[in-house]
């Protein structure tokens, strides 16, 4: 008699572990994109996209102590395919580094791709300014055929592995730092 209520409490640890194993899963999810499209430009198509960025009390730790912390943007444009795999047209990938300066109280976002820097006086506003993308240069449309069909998808994320090492450890086992919006996808739309 006393094995099914050995049973019941083993069941019970079990359940109790895995409800706290997801939760930082769940807290994860914290970047998304609200809205993405491309248009036409100068023959150029370009990227209009909105992200947020929620970080982690570990990761705003971390950032506030002067931890450069850097952020990836995926781009894929790729033509699907019925019976195979989709066919890649092209893969970029953005990256920006966000750095706090407790001296001048301001945030500093560089854009590694093209050079260009910004500062920021508020959290917000810099995390605002990270995931506001206007005009972003995709691909061109000479390489595209326009009797086919297209698709861009894009996501975001935190890259741990530039962090620094010891840090970086860290990263691998909590989930406060695995950070990402997850594939969103839509129709390149030819003009």
């Amino acid at each position: 008699m006393r094995q099914p209520r050995r049973r019941g409490r083993h069941l019970l640890g079990w359940l109790c572990a895995l409800m706290i194993c997801a939760g930082p899963l769940s807290a994860a999810q914290s970047f998304s994109v609200q809205g993405a499209k491309t248009t036409l430009k100068d023959g150029v198509y370009r990227l209009d996209a909105l992200l947020t960025f929620a970080l982690p009390k570990k990761v705003l730790e971390a950032l506030d102590n002067g931890v450069l912390l850097t952020f990836a943007l995926d781009i894929d444009v790729r033509q699907p395919r019925r019976y195979l795999w989709d066919n890649s047209i092209a893969s970029l990938e953005q990256r920006t580094t966000l750095q706090y300066f407790a001296l001048t109280d301001q945030y500093l976002l560089r854009n590694l791709n093209s050079g260009h820097e910004a500062s920021y006086s508020t959290l917000t506003s810099a995390l605002h300014a990270l995931g506001d993308i206007r005009g972003l240069p995709i691909i061109d449309a000479k390489l595209l055929d326009p009797d086919e069909h297209y698709m861009v998808s894009i996501r975001s994320y935190l890259d741990f592995e530039s962090l620094p090492v010891p840090l970086r450890m860290r990263a691998y086992i909590s989930r406060n730092w695995w950070l990402t919006s997850g594939w969103y996808s839509w129709d390149l739309g030819m003009y």
